[in-house]
């Protein structure tokens, strides 16, 4: 059982860690970096390792790059009147079920084993990492998320765990009904629009390491 408290909810909604995780690339801090990005705000980033500082400016431009794409806008508002401004949130965790369940399809490595291996990215970067990370770090290795989110049962257990501590009733957890209704709508707009997100991740991370090593 995925158990999510005050803290780690309020943290956790807002990411879709796989995604992220897998388009940065090989090299274990700006894999953090972009991992830790929603929890470093402003100029905060340039506290850290420049490695670290690639990533962080890698999710921000993700992010950006996700939330004016058409693809994703399409699949989102098919959730909006049900949702409202919750479905975006929604839309990144049905995006990284697909990505969990389909992973065979975009790397090599079994999911077990990358996941694996950024878990213990992350205990060798302790001292490194941000306080929220920090805290988060128990329930992320403990209850495997990352890998998780390819079980629909795991899925609808956070959105509803996530609905139960919101002030305002989201409903979340009847979206997995929604995802059942228009599963292969959802998983075809999944693949076009993480085809999309590849190049565009490629490309930005590929412009990022050669503007700091000016």
């Amino acid at each position: 059982m995925i158990i999510l408290d005050k803290y780690n909810l309020r943290y956790f909604y807002i990411m879709n860690f796989l995604a992220h995780i897998y388009l940065s690339g090989t090299n274990e801090r700006i894999q953090i970096g972009n991992f830790m990005g929603d929890g470093i705000r402003g100029k905060d980033y340039k506290n850290y390792h420049n490695d670290i500082q690639i990533g962080v400016l890698l999710h921000r431009s993700i992010d950006s790059f996700t939330d004016f794409h058409p693809i994703f806008r399409q699949s989102k508002h098919r959730l909006v009147p049900k949702y409202n401004h919750f479905s975006g949130i929604i839309i990144d965790m049905f995006y990284d079920h697909f990505l969990a369940k389909e992973w065979k399809m975009y790397h090599h490595e079994d999911l077990q084993v990358f996941t694996q291996k950024f878990y213990q990215s992350l205990e060798n970067h302790q001292d490194e990492l941000n306080l929220k990370t920090k805290q988060l770090l128990p329930y992320l290795t403990h209850q495997n998320w990352l890998e998780r989110y390819a079980h629909l049962t795991d899925l609808q257990q956070i959105l509803q765990q996530m609905d139960n501590r919101f002030a305002m009733k989201s409903n979340m957890s009847e979206s997995v009904d929604d995802l059942h209704t228009f599963y292969d709508d959802f998983q075809s707009e999944f693949h076009l629009f993480f085809k999309d997100l590849m190049i565009h991740s490629e490309k930005e991370l590929q412009r990022l390491v050669n503007e700091f090593k000016k």
